[in-house]
């Protein structure tokens, strides 16, 4: 498995992990109403704003992360790769790009992902209510975590 930049020919298969990944963590936080499709959310959220990474092997990609000087913004990953890597391996990747730290918000309810944060040197730092990026007629509440490197 190997980390890249994104590039618009991967654009389709993008839309296919974040609309599968996406419903399991709208299902965790019982929001799955607020679903919009990344052809959609991806202008309402100014995807193409951030750095872009995939995660590709045998020439399929299997997840993607996009990040800020400062945050940590979209990480998803196809469905049938859960739990093999692909996450932790994007994500390390961003982190080695950061040195200087960075943080992420994670909705409540989605467990899985503030374990997984966690387990990889994330800290909450806080809870805090606001309202949905992208589709801000959803009230949501999000744990903040920071990784900030000790080297």
């Amino acid at each position: 498995m190997k980390v890249r930049r994104y590039q618009t020919s991967d654009w389709p298969r993008l839309c296919i992990i974040h609309d599968l990944a996406r419903m399991d963590e709208l299902r965790a936080a019982n929001l799955v109403e607020a679903f919009l499709p990344l052809e959609v959310a991806a202008e309402k959220e100014d995807l193409f704003d951030y750095e872009i990474l995939v995660a590709e092997e045998d020439n399929l990609v299997l997840g993607f992360i996009a990040y800020s000087q400062d945050e940590l913004t979209w990480l998803y990953v196809d469905p049938s790769f859960y739990r093999m890597g692909v996450g932790r391996l994007l994500t390390r990747s961003v982190l080695e790009a950061r040195p200087g730290g960075i943080c992420i918000e994670v909705l409540q309810g989605n467990d899985a992902a503030l374990k997984f944060y966690k387990s990889i040197g994330f800290v909450e730092s806080k809870v805090v209510n606001g309202k949905m990026p992208g589709n801000e007629q959803y009230l949501v509440t999000v744990h903040c975590l920071d990784y900030i490197c000790n080297a």
